[in-house]
C-alpha cells in the first residue's frame, strides 16, 4: 500500500475517492500534545466533509484507536491527542463515507506540542541546592542531551520546561528479572511545578512474560499539611497533566494511578505480564487545598522497581513456571493444595493443614507396599531386584514429602534430585520385573539391567515426563519375555509357566494390577484426586510386582561331570568339593 507521510506543520493536500488514503506521522519522544486538522474539506456530491479519520493501527482493539468523523458543515475538524506513543510511527486511516463515485478533497495538517526535557540527577540537584534546601528552581539547572532534536516541533520555543527527566539504569538479573534504579539512588525528587519522568524500558522481546512491580515510599516527615504525591503509570508515553486531571489518561492507553500522603505513604501497583516497549513513572507533587502552590519544593520519593516473574515466588503454596511458545516466554505460579490466584494467595478452596497432612501421609506411607516385593526379592535370591525396589520405595516416599506445600514438608535433598530419582526408579523397577519374569541367563540378565537402567536415565534427562521413557524399554523388555516365554514352549512341547496355579494365583492378579494402575495413572488422574488415586498407583504398582515376580530358580544340579582322559573314567565334583572316581 501507498504511505503518505504527514511531517508536522506541513499541509498535505489529499483526495479520497472509494479506497481509503494511508498516512502516517512520527511521534518524538517527550511530544506533549499531537493535534490532526483537516483543512478546506469539499466533497463533489455531498454538503459538509464525509470523511472518517482512524488514527492508530487498523489490527489494533478499538480501545487502542481514535475515531473522528467529520460530517458537519465546517470546512475542517480537529483531533487532539494528548500524550500520543513517543518515538513511534503512528499510522492515520481517512475514508469516505460519500458513495462510491464522491470525491472528497482536503488538507491534512499536524502540529505537535513537545515538552522541554531536563535530564537531571540527584547529586545534581544536591549541588544546586546549597545547604540541602528545597528551594532549587528549575531554571538554575543545566539542559541534559535530552532536550535536543526537537527544534520541528512547535512547543520548543521558549519557556518553562515541562518535565524533569532522571536517568533509569536497567540491570537484568536472571530470565524475566530486571531490577530499575534511579542512576544516582533509589529516591526521585517530586516537584510541584513539573512532572518527575522515570523511563522503564521492557524491550528485550522476554519482558512481557513477567509481572512489573513498582513500589513508591515517602517518609512521613517530608509530607505535611495536605501534601498530595500523584504517580501515574503509563505504558508508550508519560502522562503530563497532573494539573488539569489525575485519571493518567493518555492519547491511547489508560495508565495506573498511585498517590502518597501523610496517612498513606507507601504506594504499590504490580501488572502482571506487561506490554514490550517503554513505561514511564510520573509522579508531581500537588496541594489541593492550597491553590497558591505547595510548601514544600520537592520531597524524596524512594522507589523499588523490578520485573519478577512470578509474584513474591508464588509464596508457600505454589511453584514458580517457565512456559516458552512462539519464541514468547511466560512466567505463572502453579499452585497447590486448593491455593488459587496469580501468586497463589487466594485460599477460597484452600485445604487446611491437617488434610495436608493426610495427604503427605496418604502419599509417603503408601510406599512402604514396596516392603513386600523386597522380602520376596531377598527371599528368592533376587539381591538386584529387591536394590532397586527399595531404591524406589526410599526416593519416592521423600520425594512426596517434599512435594507437599505449605506445613506437610519435608525435603532431604533438592526438589529437582528427589524427583528424577523418584522417577527413574519407578521405571527401572518396572525394567527388572519383566526382565525377571523372562529367566534370562544371569549373566545376561545383568548387562540388561545395566543397559536399560542407562537409557532410562538417558531419557529421563532429555524429557522428564514423556510418557516414552518408561513404555519404550518396558515393552522391549515384554518382548524378550515373550520371545523366552515361546521359546520355552516350543522346546518342552508345553505352556509355560507350566503350572495352573501359578497362573491363575500370581501372573493374573500381577497383570489386573498392573493394567488398573496404568489405567488410573494416565487417564483417572488430577489435580483434585491427586493425593488419593497417586497412592492408590504406589499400592498397585508395589503389589503387582510382588505377583510378578517369580519363583526361586532351581538349585544347579549336585553333580557336574566332564568328561577326561577316557572314555571310562570320569572326574566329577559334588558341592563339598569332594573328588570321586567313577567306572
Amino acid at each position: 500500500m501507498e504511505v503518505s507521510i504527514l511531517e508536522p506543520d506541513a499541509p498535505l493536500p489529499q483526495t479520497l475517492l472509494s479506497q481509503p488514503n494511508y498516512l502516517k506521522i512520527f511521534v518524538p519522544e517527550y511530544t506533549q500534545e499531537l493535534l490532526l486538522e483537516l483543512q478546506g474539506c469539499v466533497s463533489s456530491g455531498s454538503p459538509g466533509c464525509p470523511v472518517r479519520l482512524t488514527v492508530g493501527g487498523a489490527t489494533l482493539p478499538s480501545n487502542f484507536q481514535k475515531v473522528l468523523t467529520c460530517t458537519g458543515p465546517t470546512l475542517s475538524c480537529r483531533l487532539l491527542l494528548p500524550s500520543p506513543p513517543w518515538g513511534r510511527w503512528l499510522q492515520v486511516t481517512a475514508e469516505s463515507l460519500a458513495g462510491p463515485q464522491v470525491s472528497v478533497a482536503f488538507v491534512a495538517q499536524a502540529a505537535l506540542t513537545a515538552c522541554r526535557p531536563w535530564s537531571m540527577t540527584f547529586q545534581r540537584l544536591l549541588r544546586n541546592s546549597p545547604n540541602q534546601s528545597h528551594d532549587t528552581s528549575v531554571g538554575q539547572l543545566s539542559p541534559g542531551p535530552a532536550d535536543q532534536g526537537l527544534g520541528r516541533s512547535s512547543g520548543v520555543g521558549g519557556g518553562a520546561f515541562c518535565l524533569l527527566s532522571f536517568p533509569v539504569m536497567r540491570e537484568d538479573i536472571d530470565t524475566v528479572s530486571v531490577r530499575f534504579q534511579p542512576m544516582d539512588g533509589i529516591s526521585v525528587l517530586v516537584r510541584s511545578d513539573a512532572p518527575s519522568i522515570l523511563r522503564l524500558r521492557l524491550d528485550t522481546g522476554m519482558d512481557s512474560g513477567g509481572s512489573l512491580t513498582i513500589t513508591l515510599r515517602v517518609n512521613k516527615t517530608e509530607v505535611t499539611g495536605d501534601t498530595l504525591i500523584v504517580a501515574c503509570v503509563n505504558a508508550a508515553s508519560a502522562f503530563l497533566s497532573f494539573n488539569t486531571s489525575l485519571n493518567c489518561t493518555t492519547a491511547f492507553f489508560q495508565g495506573y494511578p498511585l498517590s502518597l500522603r501523610a496517612s498513606s505513604p507507601v504506594a504499590n501497583l504490580i501488572i502482571p505480564y506487561p506490554e514490550t516497549g517503554s513505561w514511564y513513572l510520573s509522579l508531581q507533587l500537588l496541594c489541593p487545598e492550597s491553590p497558591g502552590g505547595c510548601e514544600q519544593a520537592m520531597v524524596p520519593v524512594e522507589t523499588n522497581l523490578y520485573l519478577a516473574p512470578c509474584l513474591n515466588d508464588c509464596g508457600p503454596y505454589g511453584q514458580c513456571l517457565l512456559l516458552r511458545r512462539y519464541s514468547y516466554l511466560y512466567a505463572g505460579c502453579s499452585c497447590k493444595a486448593g491455593w488459587r490466584g496469580w501468586s497463589c494467595t487466594d485460599n477460597s478452596t484452600a485445604q487446611t493443614v491437617a488434610q495436608q497432612k493426610v495427604a503427605a501421609l496418604l502419599l509417603t506411607l503408601s510406599n512402604l507396599m514396596f516392603l513386600v516385593p523386597i522380602v520376596l526379592s531377598v527371599h528368592r535370591a533376587f539381591l538386584v531386584e529387591a536394590s532397586v525396589y527399595f531404591y524406589t520405595m526410599f526416593f519416592s516416599t521423600f520425594y512426596h514429602a517434599c512435594d507437599q506445600p505449605g506445613e506437610a514438608v519435608l525435603c532431604i535433598l533438592s526438589y529437582d534430585t528427589l524427583q528424577y530419582c523418584d522417577f527413574l526408579g519407578s521405571g527401572v523397577s518396572t525394567w527388572v520385573t519383566i526382565l525377571c519374569m523372562a529367566r534370562l541367563k544371569t549373566v545376561l540378565k545383568h548387562v540388561l539391567f545395566l543397559l536399560g537402567t542407562l537409557v532410562i536415565a538417558m531419557s529421563l534427562q532429555l524429557d522428564r515426563r514423556g510418557i516414552w521413557n518408561t513404555i519404550g524399554p518396558c515393552l522391549f523388555a515384554f518382548v524378550i519375555m515373550a520371545f523366552m516365554w515361546v521359546h520355552r514352549c516350543r522346546h518342552r512341547h508345553q505352556c509355560y509357566p507350566t503350572s495352573w496355579q501359578r497362573w491363575a494365583f500370581c501372573l493374573l492378579p500381577g497383570i489386573s494390577m498392573a493394567s488398573v494402575g496404568v489405567a488410573i495413572y494416565t487417564s483417572m488422574m488430577t489435580s483434585d484426586n491427586y493425593y488419593y488415586t497417586h497412592s492408590i498407583w504406589h499400592i498397585l504398582l508395589a503389589g503387582s510386582a510382588a505377583f510378578l515376580l517369580p519363583p526361586r530358580e532351581e538349585q544347579t544340579e549336585p553333580w557336574a561331570c566332564s568328561q577326561k582322559f577316557s572314555c571310562y573314567y570320569q572326574i566329577c565334583k559334588n558341592n563339598q568339593d569332594e573328588l570321586y572316581t567313577v567306572t
